[in-house]
């Protein structure tokens, strides 16, 4: 079942007004996919970009959920397939089913809630390796919000050159 797309309150409080709007985002994703097949989720459409398929782009959404909050913010180790050398291996997923991507992505979210909820917005990343856990959980909240949106709107064109569904919120 896709998740509602709800905008945050207008009035509420700074982490509300994020994870609200990253939530969004988040139902977009899965609105996109409603009623594919898995041949029609693994079809490329553009050109010059094979591996920008629906299955791809929830699969690499997934991956950068743990790469952000579980890597950078909490310190992990950098495992996952961004970390294994092949460039946008998070998008090769030719033989995974979508459903199972959206089951992952899902997962992935909500692990990333349970970390966004047990931290103050102020506090840093942690990881030692990678220059981008200087930031905030904040800064990584916007950021997220920023890559779920782009990708939203990938999802958005692709989805319209599959079958030609159209539609944002």
């Amino acid at each position: 079942m896709t998740p509602p797309r709800e905008r945050p309150p207008f009035t509420a409080d700074e982490r509300t007004q994020l994870v609200g709007w990253l939530g969004m985002q988040r139902s977009i994703i899965h609105w996109k996919c409603e009623g594919l097949s898995d041949a029609d989720a693994h079809r490329p459409v553009l050109p010059a970009s094979p591996l920008m398929t629906m299955a791809g782009l929830v699969s690499h959404l997934r991956w950068t959920e743990h790469c952000w909050f579980e890597v950078l913010f909490l310190g992990s180790p950098a495992t996952g397939p961004q970390f294994e050398g092949e460039d946008d291996a998070d998008m090769m997923v030719k033989d995974v089913p979508l459903a199972r991507l959206l089951d992952d992505y899902e997962r992935q979210c909500a692990r990333s809630d349970e970390i966004v909820a047990a931290h103050s917005l102020d506090e840093v990343g942690r990881h030692p390796d990678f220059r981008s856990a200087a930031g905030n959980l904040r800064w990584m909240l916007l950021h997220m919000i920023e890559e779920t949106a782009r990708h939203a709107g990938h999802a958005d064109a692709v989805r319209e050159l599959l079958d030609g569904s159209t539609g944002y919120y």
